[in-house]
């Protein structure tokens, strides 16, 4: 184990696609820790999933169009974020019956686009994501993508905790409770695309809830819950693009399954919400 971490700690020096991964595995841990916070706060993990799968017929459009893959991700998966929004506000239907006939519909519709584009290796890691051919371009949209979910995060971060809390008091207190929800949204799905090529489209999810909620569990005060989200995305994506390279996984399984041990972890230990708190509360 020790001389595997070795070799891949050189191979880090040597190798710049190993270098691009790491960054980029890095940059998506910080911004699906700040972003899933937000999620799971309130109650959008649903949501995180729809426009994770709704980007797929963005990608396919893309790839035939041989344009650069994130270009069209974003582009369906704000359609996706605004649609959803437009049919649960314009009629009776609740939020997550309007998730549900948007986001199976873009699914539906992306792998019909994929199977005509006729490239089963590129859907495979769409799907599951493969973080060591990060190319340049990628790279660089990773970049820009955290600049702008930080700039939001820190900009916003009131408003943000306010409507996360509070959803009433933030009305009553004259804030646009819609025009954060849209904001939130679309910035949730450029966090979705820049996870594209790290962890692929069907476990994009796991990435924006699990280091979030693992933070939960440590502490009750928002900032504090963000710093945690963030290094735990962090130490999740850094040891799996480790496990991915030394052991040739898929990139997101790796990544996925790092950051639910570690969520497990935190659940038995946590010191005030873990279970062994709980269960030796419950024996004073």
């Amino acid at each position: 184990m020790f001389a595997s971490i070795t070799e891949f700690v050189s191979a880090l020096g040597q190798y710049n696609f190993l270098q691009s991964a790491l960054m980029a595995s890095i940059m998506v841990g910080i911004m699906s820790g700040l972003i899933g916070s937000f999620i799971i706060l309130r109650g959008m993990s649903l949501m995180g999933d729809a426009i994770s799968h709704s980007v797929l017929p963005g990608v396919a459009v893309a790839y035939m169009l041989g344009i650069n893959l994130m270009l069209g991700a974003t582009a369906f998966g704000v359609l996706a974020a605004l649609l959803i929004g437009y049919v649960s506000q314009h009629s009776k239907l609740k939020n997550d019956t309007s998730i549900g006939i948007v986001f199976s519909a873009f699914f539906a519709l992306g792998f019909i686009l994929i199977s005509m584009a006729g490239s089963s290796t590129n859907l495979h890691h769409i799907l599951f994501g493969n973080v060591l051919a990060v190319s340049d371009s990628d790279l660089l949209t990773t970049v820009i993508i955290l600049a702008i979910v930080v700039i939001f995060v820190v900009f916003a971060y009131k408003e943000l905790l306010v409507t996360s809390f509070d959803e009433t008091f933030a009305k009553s207190y004259g804030l646009n409770t819609t025009v954060m929800q849209y904001a939130l949204m679309i910035v949730l799905t450029l966090v979705t695309v820049s996870a594209l090529q790290t962890v692929g489209l069907i476990l994009i999810v796991a990435m924006l809830i699990t280091p979030a909620a693992t933070a939960f569990l440590w502490t009750n005060r928002l900032s504090i819950m963000l710093v945690l989200a963030s290094i735990f995305g962090v130490i999740a994506s850094t040891i799996g693009l480790y496990l991915s390279y030394t052991f040739d996984w898929a990139s997101g399984p790796a990544i996925v399954l790092v950051a639910a041990a570690i969520f497990m972890i935190s659940f038995l230990i946590a010191p005030k919400q873990g279970f062994f708190q709980k269960l030796g509360g419950k024996h004073v």
